[in-house]
């Protein structure tokens, strides 16, 4: 049992400091402190000691040392032996018993646009993660708190064991101070080697990374394998890991990958837009003046598919358009918020979940990386967030694009950025109406979207996400009576499907982008 005589108290987050000092002092704690943190207890009226009366020294450079002494660490980091008992008394250090430390923001710090380097530096902690490091190595006899949110439960301690608290309970929290300063030094190393990468795309030699747990999930992609969801510890705007969910049940891995595939979507969109997803590809999606009717073209691009499906729309969802969607099973509903007719609507239905979430901007200091872990190794690229402007794709065909056929091909490209490759998307008056995805060749994935859509090919505008091979595709897309197509270009038989598209009289387009999705 470490019985608590003597505490340092020091934090950047003052969150619940006075109730714990209250506390403390109830068991006839001495409270040590700096700073701010000493400047806040004192004027609460509580007794404290004045960190400079046990160092014998001034806090010095603006603060940058005030506890990097040995009257400090000697306390927090001595054994409580015969043997170091006995140094201690010999150069008047007292024991600590308990340290109480969170850092200097750098976090918050470095997430602010436009956050100067000077600013990032200066807010690195030196002292704080030396006494947490210090006192979570002395595990055995101090006790280490970093988080406001273990007060409540270390005074509980306290109550439970009379002024004490237990080995199991320090070494606990030992670990999650461990887990604190890693998560930290995290930090700083990302932000400060992408200073020394600068712009030119250059990722850093060693890759460290931290996570936070949101939760233990009951499965993984399948009932027999475990999972849990983390999120990133500097927090992604718009990032579903932040979604607030207002009703249903707990969300699944399944549930989590294929929402965030339909979040990912519906950001592409700046008119009311609606996304329907089904095992992480789009089954349908439709853009309008207003989202009932975007979502009507959703849900006819494929009704089978739809059933069961996640949806995310990028408009607060209105009543009308909550009372259609509840004709349906649907596993969840995403969107920047609900209207009380909405929520009185879907709240009949309580298994389905709900999930507000605010459409924000990407914050540039915020790395935006895709990972993908293999056997013994992680491939680590930007997200593919950039795109070519119509304004800058080649028409290669003799048949020329009017306004509106650009309209229909831009919305196409958009949707099939976000199909799994090999992927065919074709669209008609700003909604889906057949997707072909993940097939093994790319007139395969033609097939299937022309096959979905049937009679409402005609006239119809055709994407696909790379290249054609050979003119087998544009073959395919003139006898469905397919309008026009727009698709990378690049291929070394590019002129084969050239010559096929003017033969058959069809519009094509070429952006000069490929977007794979594996």
């Amino acid at each position: 049992m470490i019985q608590v005589k003597r505490v340092l108290v020091s934090v950047s987050d003052k969150t619940g400091l006075l109730d714990l000092v209250k506390g403390l002092l109830r068991w006839g704690a001495e409270i040590i402190s700096t700073g701010g943190t000493y400047k806040a207890i004192e004027a609460a009226g509580y007794p404290v000691t004045y960190i400079s009366e046990v160092t014998g020294f001034p806090e010095i450079l603006d603060g940058r040392v005030k506890t990097l002494h040995p009257a400090i660490h000697g306390g927090i980091l001595a054994l409580r032996t015969p043997e170091h008992l006995e140094q201690l008394a010999k150069e008047k250090i007292a024991p600590i018993d308990l340290v109480v430390v969170n850092l200097y923001p750098f976090e918050a710090t470095v997430a602010k646009p436009g956050v100067q380097l000077a600013e990032a530096i200066e807010n690195i902690d030196i002292g704080g993660p030396t006494m947490i490091r210090s006192a979570a190595k002395n595990n055995a006899y101090v006790g280490v708190v970093t988080d406001p949110a273990d007060y409540q439960e270390l005074l509980a301690e306290l109550e439970k064991n009379q002024g004490g608290i237990s080995e199991e309970f320090s070494f606990r929290l030992a670990v999650k101070a461990f887990c604190h300063t890693a998560r930290y030094d995290s930090i700083i190393y990302n932000y400060l080697s992408k200073q020394v990468a600068g712009e030119d795309g250059e990722f850093p030699p060693i890759l460290q990374m931290a996570f936070e747990k949101v939760q233990t999930l009951r499965y993984g992609e399948n009932p027999h394998q475990k999972a849990a969801f983390y999120r990133d510890i500097v927090k992604t705007p718009s990032s579903l890991a932040n979604a607030e969910q207002l009703q249903g049940k707990e969300l699944s891995f399944n549930n989590i990958n294929d929402g965030n595939a339909a979040w990912e979507l519906v950001r592409e969109f700046t008119a009311p837009a609606v996304v329907a997803i089904k095992h992480a590809n789009p089954c349908g999606v439709g853009v309008a003046d207003d989202l009932y009717t975007a979502y009507m073209k959703a849900y006819e691009s494929d009704p089978v598919s739809i059933f069961g499906g996640i949806i995310a729309v990028n408009r607060a969802l209105d009543g009308a358009t909550a009372a259609k969607m509840a004709e349906l099973f649907l596993e969840i509903i995403i969107a920047p918020d609900f209207t009380p007719e909405a929520l009185e609507i879907l709240g009949k239905k309580k298994n389905l979940r709900l999930l507000k979430l605010p459409l924000e901007e990407n914050n540039p200091a915020v790395t935006m990386w895709d990972l993908k872990k293999v056997r013994g190794g992680l491939l680590i690229q930007d997200l593919d967030l950039s795109d070519v402007p119509v304004e800058e794709w080649k028409v290669v065909t003799k048949a020329q694009p009017t306004a509106k056929d650009l309209e229909e091909l831009k919305f196409g490209w958009k949707v099939v950025k976000h199909v799994k490759s090999n992927a065919i998307v074709l669209t008609k008056d700003g909604g889906t109406i057949g997707v072909g995805a993940g097939q093994m060749n790319r007139v395969g994935s033609a097939k299937i979207a022309i096959e979905q859509a049937g009679a409402k090919a005609m006239g119809s505008y055709l994407a696909s996400d790379a290249f054609f091979p050979m003119p087998d595709t544009v073959e395919e897309a003139a006898k469905a009576g397919i309008r026009a197509i727009v698709q990378p270009g690049g291929s070394i038989r590019d002129a084969e499907s050239i010559e096929a598209a003017d033969r058959y009289g069809l519009i094509m387009v070429f952006t000069g982008q490929r977007h794979f999705r594996h």
